[in-house]
């Protein structure tokens, strides 16, 4: 049973971030943030004690960003009577460093993985697909510094990889493939929005069911995995098939909107971005195979005759709707 409250609270946080993104001007887009800010910190509410921790946290964090923003947003208003013309390109910097806070990208992810390890299944999906969009669509609004977001993308992907490397916890697996997909959402933002939608729906498909499957078997580390994945052989396929998708190998829909940011940037002759994007991705893709593939082996326990009776059908239609439409996506586009 849901709580009232919870659908409540639900609801006001959609409504702040729509208010946010909708905004007229950058004070009600600030309040905006914060009428999300509020409405998300009681969903998180939960019997473990560690998503009190992980929930202050997050408050602290995106209150202290929240700061931030509406000083610089403030000094901005400020700049005809008493700031120099030049100090605008500061101010700017800092705003975007808020919001990129917000949103979790490196080197601003320090409060990411650790509010994600104390949280449910359904509050990590909020946290990594929802709460991005607002903080993502208003940088869209003022993406005037390219060097900069240039150094944040190539921080993202490679910090992302190298600490992801570590991590034996699918939570904190999860945070870092985020904070990857972070970097090439950024990237698609320079000048064409409709790249960064496609790619930010299918991240928030393959996410979805990655996070069903987890939340289905009850599961937070790699050894759970391994253990409960033996007696479900079908679940074991459609989650190797996600996780795969989930770095972008080209025959799942995961590779569509890569494949459409590399298109789109070497078109835009930024073809070292590109290369630097794609190296370090594969670090990524890496430790998804590595999991996979441990996934994949048979072990002793295990009986490749063994029938596999479908337990969840909505985790099953979801999944098999999401892996094939890499064939609808390519039909449409090749109709176009």
């Amino acid at each position: 049973m849901i709580n009232f409250y919870k659908m409540m609270f639900f609801n006001t946080m959609i409504l702040g971030t729509l208010i946010s993104i909708s905004a007229y001007s950058w004070m009600s887009m600030w309040m905006g943030l914060e009428i999300n800010l509020l409405s998300i910190i009681p969903l998180f509410k939960n019997k473990s004690t560690l998503s009190s921790e992980a929930t202050l946290k997050y408050f602290i964090t995106q209150a202290l960003a929240s700061l931030i923003l509406l000083f610089s947003i403030i000094m901005m208003m400020m700049m005809t009577e008493f700031i120099p013309q030049n100090f605008n390109l500061f101010l700017l910097m800092i705003m975007n460093s808020s919001l990129l806070t917000k949103m979790g990208a490196a080197p601003f992810h320090f409060w990411f993985p650790e509010v994600m390890e104390g949280l449910s299944w359904i509050n990590c999906f909020i946290l990594l697909t929802w709460q991005k969009i607002a903080p993502m669509i208003l940088l869209m609004y003022n993406y005037q510094m390219p060097m900069f977001l240039f150094s944040i993308i190539i921080l993202s992907m490679l910090i992302s990889g190298i600490m992801g490397l570590n991590q034996t916890s699918l939570r904190k697996i999860m945070t870092f493939s985020s904070i990857n997909h972070i970097g090439w959402m950024l990237s698609t933002m320079f000048n064409n929005q409709s790249i960064w939608m496609i790619y930010f729906i299918i991240y928030s498909i393959i996410s979805l069911n990655i996070i069903l499957i987890f939340n289905f078997l009850n599961i937070f580390y790699l050894h759970q995995l391994y253990s409960k994945m033996n007696y479900n052989i079908s679940m074991k396929l459609f989650f190797i098939m996600n996780f795969l998708s989930l770095g972008g190998l080209p025959p799942f829909l995961g590779f569509l909107p890569k494949w459409m940011t590399i298109n789109y940037l070497i078109n835009e002759n930024l073809m070292f971005l590109a290369f630097i994007m794609i190296i370090l991705t594969l670090i990524t893709l890496f430790y998804y195979i590595r999991i996979t593939f441990s996934t994949l082996t048979l072990n002793s326990s295990e009986n490749l005759m063994l029938k596999s009776k479908i337990k969840n059908f909505p985790i099953m239609m979801i999944n098999t709707i999401s892996l094939l439409s890499i064939i609808i996506c390519t039909m449409i586009f090749n109709l176009m």
